[in-house]
């Protein structure tokens, strides 16, 4: 599975462009395996990196947004997305842009480096993962994310800074959210 990631994560580093993996690749980083069909990426971008960025994807082997919608995308203040989907395998990477999110920024900041297979995979920390987990439960719902948490606190409860990742849970109001974790 480790070369889906890497069908992604191999052309961002070629291209200069610094990403981290998170979503659910990253909490099964930190906890269990289970069934997923694409990678959550958050990149730091710039206007002069959209086309190097896009050159890595080409069509006869990807989707890739084209460099106009990069480039609206990029001006987002705060959610700025776009997809790149792989034509063979169907494997999607949900690309999420950095801007002007502080927790996005400070994330960047503390990402974790780690070996799989050949290359390096730039994770988030266990702490962002959560934080985005129990915001997207509060969004959607869906139980998913909380099992997640769960699992990452089983196996990696260790590399979790429980003080950091507490004030990050109050500050974004998610309380709630985090005692349905148990």
């Amino acid at each position: 599975m480790d070369d889906l990631f890497t069908l992604f994560t191999a052309r961002l580093d070629a291209a200069g462009i610094d990403y981290m993996v998170t979503g659910s690749v990253a909490s099964m980083v930190y906890g269990e395996p289970r069934l997923t069909h694409d990678v959550d990426l958050v990149i730091a971008l710039d206007e002069a990196s959209i086309d190097a960025l896009v050159r890595q994807f080409p069509a006869a082997e990807f989707y890739c947004a084209p460099a106009e919608v990069i480039r609206v995308e990029l001006h987002r203040r705060q959610r700025g997305h776009f997809n790149i989907i792989h034509h063979e395998t169907g494997f999607k990477a949900d690309v999420y842009l950095v801007g002007e999110d502080r927790l996005h920024a400070w994330a960047m900041a503390h990402r974790r480096h780690l070996r799989m297979g050949d290359s390096m995979l730039h994770v988030a920390p266990p702490e962002y993962v959560i934080v985005r987990k129990l915001e997207y439960y509060r969004e959607g719902g869906s139980s998913k994310h909380l099992d997640d948490i769960r699992a990452m606190l089983r196996h990696s409860r260790d590399d979790i800074d429980m003080d950091e990742l507490e004030r990050r849970i109050a500050s974004a109001g998610l309380g709630g959210e985090w005692a349905l974790v148990g």
